[in-house]
């Protein structure tokens, strides 16, 4: 068996030579079958054997204690969404883990009112129902919100049930819209006709298993009697109808994904669908009138003058339906900067941008002699979010926080150009004693990869710290400073459970993401995948020059598209590390198109089943695995429910390196979607799993 932690220069040497893959049939094919009852007996028999093992000690009591303390804090800051007058929000406790979905004016909020009122109780709702709902969104016609749309999801999974509700009088329309369970959106084109694209039926869904058609939907018709309006191919991913801009200004677009990153777009007018010649790559991100604010992805050239990618800009709609673009600036980012979020108003544009992973923040307004900026002053070093806005007045909450620092709850007024701070939440750890550090590691083809790294201001580097390293690297996400450590919501639970027990933490802006720009993410493509991989462990081993960690002090974890990443780590650099949690990932890229959602993936990662292969195969984890390696540690959790990455990946993954003799965790929770969890006390649970694992095998 090969020796785990050799030296990196030898290590280095042996991935310039094609692995071993694995290319025996497939024995577990069977773990694909989600609910059939050989797997699932199975996943019993893991998640016993992982409880017995990780939960029998006082070291998971205490972290699930402190886990769950952070998560049901009760001034954690509200997670409001704008409706009109109303601030709307899922409340979740104690006594409502799965929510109340609540409400109160602005107004009142704004004056530190904490009169919330209760619209809907999903745990009621549930038991009522005898089903685990997991609230997912709500949508109004009208002002007094008397015609919504609420999207219901059955454990958490991306399939919704969508149903028209009364938000004035709190309760459900007798005979109103619903649409049963299936991948699906609806927009409201007035009181009495909907458009809605839903998977539901023979023929209906894309090869991605999202909604090939979009219909309009009558009031008291069936469904089943909906008029086609538009019908896209099988293989592309989706079609969408979307609304944007407001109120009279408002228009309907109509969204065929052709991969992840390429997009037709239509208008919608008049029941006719009339195309918009925009760039596939372009994101339309609001409009302001006849004007649709575009985030371009490469650069265009139109009328004679070339806007470059990571651009924002300004196109008239009807010179579009005209065939000649008519386009002006909005925003040029610098190298450093990138536009980050966007929210367009009728008042103006609020964009949030990186400034090296930094958050910043302006608004522009529209005068006379086009858009006047004006910056808002938030503290440096920290993460920005636009919480929600209000769509005609432009009024916006936006939330600040850094790893060590709690969320702090903004309203900014655009009329009086005035910032205001309205709540701070308390502090689940101590953040003084700590200090965050950001580093810039070389990866083998001379790229400045930077990362933070959060740790005790007393800390020795003497090559002996307890050292986590999160990622993520694909799919243009940027990861931020947060106070959870992660994009996971763990309200500072990771201070309690990883910073004040000893351990440096790390959060790798690895190639792939979009920290940035366009381009970040377009250097991690298809055949080039393996950059991520590489500014990954260019990250860990400056950590080990840095005399931070060594070898067997060092984990990592990521989930999803980070699972494959630590996944494909763990393959190609067993040295490396001693621990990895990998959390609802991909793992056999050789069937990963074949399973859910994947096919949606291929603009990302390539097909398989091409030429593609010659590339994929290179880092594909589950066929990499190779029986004469000592691999690290692994805690591998997903969710049953999660009808977005196929829970087969991380279970074949598991059973091969037991068959192996590996030191292995397996965690499957049975509700949950792709969060891979529907309530605190689940996702306690799992954390304080996870942090256990890491604990045991790092020390």
């Amino acid at each position: 068996m090969r020796t785990k932690f050799q030296g990196f220069a030898i290590a280095a040497l042996a991935l310039l030579s094609a692995p071993a893959v694995w290319a025996l049939e497939d024995p577990y094919l069977w773990l694909e079958d989600v609910d059939g009852e050989r797997a699932i007996e199975w996943v019993k028999e893991q998640n016993a054997k992982t409880s017995a093992r990780l939960e029998k000690g006082t070291l998971y009591k205490s972290l699930y204690s402190d886990a769950l303390a952070a998560l049901n804090a009760e001034d954690r800051l509200p997670e409001i969404t704008q409706k009109g007058d109303w601030l709307y929000e899922n409340h979740h406790s104690k006594e409502n883990p799965r929510g109340l979905y609540r409400r109160i004016l602005a107004d009142e909020f704004n004056r530190g009112s904490e009169q919330w009122e209760t619209v809907l109780d999903i745990d009621a709702l549930s038991r009522t129902e005898n089903k685990k709902w997991v609230f997912k969104g709500m949508d109004c016609e009208d002002e007094a919100q008397t015609r919504c749309l609420m999207a219901l999801s059955a454990g958490g999974g991306d399939a919704v049930e969508l149903r028209e509700f009364n938000a004035r009088d709190k309760k459900f329309v007798k005979d109103g819209f619903f649409s049963p369970l299936a991948k699906q959106s609806a927009i409201w084109l007035d009181a009495d006709r909907l458009l809605i694209a839903s998977a539901l039926g023979e023929n209906a869904a894309t090869s991605s298993g999202y909604a090939r058609s979009t219909k309009l939907w009558q009031r008291g018709k069936p469904l089943a009697e909906a008029k086609p309006v538009m019908e896209v191919p099988v293989d592309s991913v989706w079609l969408r109808p979307i609304v944007i801009g407001s109120g009279d200004q408002s228009s309907v677009i109509l969204s065929e994904a052709l991969d992840f990153w390429n997009t037709r777009v239509f208008a919608y007018r008049n029941g006719k669908v009339l195309p918009l010649q925009l760039p596939e790559s372009a994101v339309i991100e609001g409009a302001q009138g006849d004007s649709l604010v575009v985030k371009l992805n490469k650069d265009w050239e139109v009328g004679g003058k070339n806007w470059p990618l990571g651009s924002l800009v300004l196109v008239s709609q009807d010179s579009l339906l005209q065939g000649a673009a008519e386009v002006s600036a909005l925003v040029t980012p610098s190298k450093t900067e990138v536009v980050n979020s966007v929210v367009v108003s009728e008042a103006g544009v609020l964009v949030t941008m990186l400034d090296d992973v930094k958050g910043r923040a302006y608004f522009y307004r529209r005068g006379d002699n086009g858009f006047t900026r004006t910056p808002l002053a938030f503290p440096d070093n920290g993460q920005l979010a636009i919480a929600t806005y209000d769509d005609e007045s432009g009024n916006a909450y936006l939330t600040w926080e850094n790893f060590v620092t709690p969320p702090t709850l903004y309203r900014f007024d655009t009329k009086a150009d005035k910032l205001d701070r309205l709540l701070v939440q308390s502090p689940t750890f101590d953040g003084s004693k700590f200090k965050i550090e950001q580093f810039f590691a070389e990866s083998r083809d001379g790229t400045k990869v930077p990362y933070f790294a959060v740790m005790a201001k007393n800390v020795k580097f003497d090559g002996n710290n307890p050292t986590h390293i999160f990622s993520y690297g694909g799919f243009r996400n940027a990861l931020l400073p947060s106070y959870s450590g992660s994009y996971e919501p763990l309200n500072g639970a990771y201070g309690k459970l990883w910073l004040e027990r000893g351990g440096v933490y790390v959060l790798a802006n690895i190639r792939g993401g979009s920290e940035y720009g366009p381009a970040w993410h377009a250097a991690a493509l298809r055949e080039n995948r393996v950059k991520s991989f590489e500014d990954f462990a260019a990250v860990a081993e400056d950590l080990i020059a840095r005399k931070i960690t060594k070898p067997e002090r060092l984990s990592i974890e990521g989930r999803s598209n980070g699972g494959l990443l630590v996944g494909a780590s763990m393959t190609r650099r067993p040295d490396l590390f001693n621990a990895v949690i990998c959390g609802v990932p991909l793992l056999d890229m050789k069937r990963y198109h074949k399973l859910l959602a994947g096919a949606s993936w291929m603009g990302e990662y390539g097909n398989p089943d091409t030429a593609d292969w010659d590339f994929i195969k290179e880092y594909s984890p589950y066929q990499n695995l190779e029986k004469d390696t000592d691999y690290p540690s692994v805690f591998f959790f997903t969710s049953t429910r999660d009808d977005r990455v196929h829970p087969g990946h991380a279970r074949k993954m598991a059973a091969r390196l037991k068959e192996m003799g590996q030191n292995v965790e397996y965690f499957e929770n049975l509700e949950g979607g792709h969060k891979g969890s529907a309530t605190n006390e689940q996702l306690a649970h799992r954390v304080a799993l996870m942090y256990t694992h890491l604990w045991t095998a790092l020390n």
